[in-house]
């Protein structure tokens, strides 16, 4: 009789480093950035647990998540979760969404897999990947959880239309590296420039009048739909200080 393995408790996530261009080659796997909360989802024998990118439990908060991933077995999960308004991922709707203890607008996006009957960090980030496609496909995990698609090669390419789309930017990932538990360059972010709303806050008193204090930026996000990539993201959308 095999000895049965513990599976791990929170795993410290990896984390992207931020560049002005996005990397080319056959290497480079590239993904849509997301404007959510990084989520990490463990299965263990029909107990879930779902955690923060600080490692906080909010299974409570995010259970209807945790519902969705029905899986035999033991598995983590590394994703973010976003809420899209009026066709656009909008990180302060996620926001109120979660002080309202509302769940109904909560979409999952998984993009790694890190422990599925057994640690799997030290395989490469494209076998990851397909590993976790065919684990959300065979259990028939569906909506609030989606598989983050991706693009292979020219990541410059799929920027441009991000940064034309209004989208957040993009996070490449070397497709032979292990997964790493600290911000490595094997995750690349680059974000696109984006102008925004800033509402009035409060006013402070100057010699010349009054001045209005703005707060930082409304940012909003165009949702995915495929545009400009011919369906590669399906049904899709996609930060903060809680993202990638």
């Amino acid at each position: 009789m095999s000895k049965r393995i513990e599976m791990p408790g929170f795993i410290k996530p990896q984390l992207a480093t931020l560049k002005a261009k996005a990397p080319k080659g056959e290497q480079w796997v590239h993904e849509i950035k997301y404007d959510g909360y990084r989520v990490q989802v463990h299965v263990n024998s029909g107990r879930k647990k779902v955690y923060t990118r600080n490692g906080l439990d909010w299974t409570k908060r995010f259970s209807l998540i945790a519902g969705a991933f029905d899986i035999s077995g033991q598995a983590i999960i590394d994703g973010e979760v976003v809420v899209v308004h009026e066709g656009r991922t909008n990180f302060s709707e996620l926001q109120a969404e979660l002080a309202a203890g509302g769940q109904d607008r909560l979409v999952y996006y998984a993009f790694d897999l890190l422990w599925r009957d057994g640690d799997l960090r030290k395989l490469t980030q494209l076998d990851r990947k397909r590993m976790l496609a065919n684990l959300l496909g065979e259990s028939d995990v569906g909506l609030p959880v989606l598989f983050s698609e991706h693009l292979i090669g020219d990541g410059q390419e799929m920027f441009e239309h991000a940064a034309k789309l209004g989208w957040e930017g993009i996070v490449s990932k070397n497709a032979q590296a292990p997964y790493r538990s600290e911000r490595t360059e094997a995750w690349l972010k680059v974000k696109t420039v984006q102008k925004g709303k800033f509402p009035v806050v409060g006013f402070v008193k100057d010699p010349t009048g009054v001045a209005a204090l703005p707060r930082k930026a409304d940012r909003q996000r165009a949702s995915l739909r495929g545009e400009g990539w011919n369906g590669v993201v399906p049904n899709g959308v996609q930060s903060n200080p809680q993202a990638t």
